[in-house]
């Protein structure tokens, strides 16, 4: 069985077959980084035009490369939310398009779902139930996945993303976006304890909150001159000691979630899960819990978490339904086997 994926929820257009006997055997990625690096952020309009005139493109060549056809597929499964509405439509349109065009089943996909279940591509240990940490620019999330189709969030964000506060922070500190990867570099050679910055809601429940630690920084850089900014030192100092109070937040409220729900499996999903300071910290969060990463090409938004969704949809509990709308915003928990 091979599904075709398509992933347009944002600033990636990612396209990719999934085989269930082989796995991942074609793929495509086109990043819109350089379109929206100098606007600070995702222009969502400048990101629906770009995956418009790069999917067609993108699919022949894939599907050219993995030596097939459109033919050659059983279904086609896309992101259909949460995500832009813009960038969501251009996705179903094109994937619907094709499958009107060539008698094609497709597969509506939750855009966090197909993150949470990215590590099993990869992973045939990893099993039900678990413990998922999705992390990204839009999202922070604690999931008790207790089977497939049944996610109970446990623990979320109450303001900005984490992904979302390392942007913001990056802006500040005049560094490129997005900016979680420039702060994580920045970071590798700065005093984590040289500022301390506040780790908010540590101890109140499992959900989280960046907002506060976001202000915090911002004050510090404030009493600094530009020029001071941007001496090395104090640029990688201030990196290093904002992502040590975001990332031990992190694994503080998993470790106490892991010890609530009794679960022995962590599972990490999403961009801020390539973070190398949250991956060496998680990796030692309790000598019981055992710990997955999917590799840094599945953390970002891309078309092989999507296929791999649609092949787990399929052997669950696939009906044929009409076109559905996309929905720019949708939780988790909504997913259910009735609403196939």
């Amino acid at each position: 069985m091979r599904i075709l994926g398509i992933e347009t929820s944002c600033d990636e257009t990612g396209v990719a077959i999934y085989d269930s006997e082989r796995g991942i055997i074609a793929e495509k990625l086109y990043s819109q980084i350089n379109l929206h690096r100098k606007f600070g952020g995702v222009i969502p309009e400048l990101a629906s035009r770009d995956h418009a005139k790069r999917l067609t493109q993108m699919t022949r060549d894939m599907l050219k490369e993995g030596g097939m056809g459109i033919r050659d597929v059983e279904a086609i499964a896309y992101t259909s939310g949460p995500g832009l509405i813009g960038a969501l439509m251009v996705g179903s349109a094109f994937a619907n398009s094709l499958a009107l065009r060539y008698g094609l089943n497709t597969i509506p996909i939750h855009h966090m779902e197909g993150h949470l279940l990215a590590p099993l591509i990869e992973n045939k240990n990893i099993k039900f139930p678990f413990l998922a940490l999705l992390v990204s620019g839009g999202h922070t999330l604690l999931v008790h996945v207790v089977s497939y189709r049944n996610y109970r969030i446990v623990g979320q964000t109450i303001d900005d993303a984490v992904g979302e506060c390392f942007d913001k922070v990056a802006r500040m500190l005049g560094l490129d976006y997005p900016g979680g990867p420039a702060i994580d570099i920045n970071a590798r050679v700065g005093d984590r304890k040289a500022f301390k910055f506040p780790r908010p809601m540590l101890r109140q429940g499992l959900d989280f909150s960046f907002s506060g630690l976001k202000t915090a920084v911002k004050y510090e850089i404030q009493k600094h001159s530009q020029e001071a900014i941007k001496d090395k030192g104090l640029m990688s100092d201030i990196c290093a000691s904002f992502q040590e109070a975001a990332v031990e937040t992190l694994v503080y409220k998993c470790r106490q979630a892991c010890k609530q729900l009794g679960v022995t499996q962590l599972v990490m999903a999403g961009g801020v899960a390539a973070n190398s300071r949250l991956r060496e910290m998680i990796s030692g969060i309790d000598e019981k819990v055992e710990v997955f990463f999917p590799s840094p090409k599945l953390c970002t938004d891309n078309g092989s978490m999507i296929a791999f969704a649609g092949y787990m949809r399929l052997q669950h509990d696939f009906l044929r339904q009409p076109i559905p709308s996309p929905r720019p915003r949708w939780s988790l928990e909504e997913l259910t086997y009735e609403d196939a």
